[in-house]
């Protein structure tokens, strides 16, 4: 019989602060290296001079350890729980939550979620509560992706219940058509996520894991890893570019999630991330 692993919830607590901290300050490698390309193929005199002015934005935050980004985001994680793991002291949640209060309270970082959504506009004081995503793997493992989000990006994303006789090219036109209407309030160059299938709120979930792929990661399955490269394409031809002052470089990738539905269905989620496509995971 395969023995139980116990992870306590400390543990899972100071990953989740450090994770948090370490995401807000500084990104991975893959954007940096984005950036470089995207400046090294921009046409237009403007673009390139903003594209360098990111990369110092991304080089100084590094440098001092503050944020990259004054929207230091909705804490949204996502947890890969083995089935033989155990969490010894809280559940799981409530250790997340410690983790995402304990990093923006005592990590300085800006504090974004209000308590009710329409009546009463009080801020929680600790960026609490988290999105939290958790789905079962086997192993004895928990794998912890934290991913704070921004909301001058989320608030571009759309989501629209398509017929099953939509067409490639009709879910192509959707994408296009949010990324046009997005404009430049997104503060590109933008990442893209698209997720195709499940249902409505499935959707949306699989075109947010989407960010969390490594930049410009191709899906594994060749019709969608085509359909990324085709939507990269067209998108940069839109003009819109670094943040919305024209060029060639308005995204820096698409990436498409995608999973079954319904026979009378074709959800299709498009979910946008600014320049600052902030994420970090850890394994324990």
């Amino acid at each position: 019989m395969d023995e139980i692993r116990r992870i306590s919830a400390k543990e899972i607590s100071e990953t989740i602060c450090r994770l948090f901290t370490e995401a807000n300050h500084s990104l991975g490698g893959d954007v940096e290296s984005a950036l470089c390309r995207a400046e090294a193929g921009e046409t237009d005199s403007v673009a390139r001079s903003v594209l360098s002015s990111l990369r110092e934005n991304l080089s100084i935050a590094a440098d001092r350890g503050v944020p990259v980004c004054q929207d230091t985001g909705m804490a949204v994680v996502f947890a890969e729980l083995g089935s033989l793991v155990h969490v010894e002291g809280d559940t799981l949640e409530s250790a997340v939550n410690a983790g995402v209060r304990d990093a923006y309270t005592n990590g300085r970082l800006r504090m974004s979620v209000v308590r009710d959504p329409l009546y009463r506009r009080e801020n929680t004081g600790d960026n609490t509560p988290c999105i939290l995503h958790i789905r079962t793997v086997p192993g004895d493992r928990l794998t912890l992706t934290a991913a704070p989000k921004g909301f001058g990006s989320e608030n571009m994303s759309r989501l629209l219940m398509m017929t099953p006789s939509a067409s490639e090219d009709d879910v192509a036109c959707f994408v296009l058509e949010s990324v046009r209407l997005a404009g430049g309030n997104p503060c590109p160059p933008i990442t893209v996520g698209v997720g195709i299938g499940s249902d409505f709120e499935g959707c949306a979930l699989l075109a947010k894991r989407a960010l969390t792929r490594s930049l410009g990661e191709p899906s594994d399955d060749p019709r969608y890893a085509a359909l990324e490269a085709r939507l990269l394409r067209e998108i940069n031809a839109l003009g819109i570019g670094p943040q919305g002052f024209g060029g060639v470089t308005t995204a820096l990738a698409v990436h498409i999630e995608h999973a079954p539905t319904h026979i009378a269905g074709l959800p299709v989620a498009v979910n946008i991330n600014c320049h600052v496509v902030r994420h970090r995971t850890a394994v324990l």
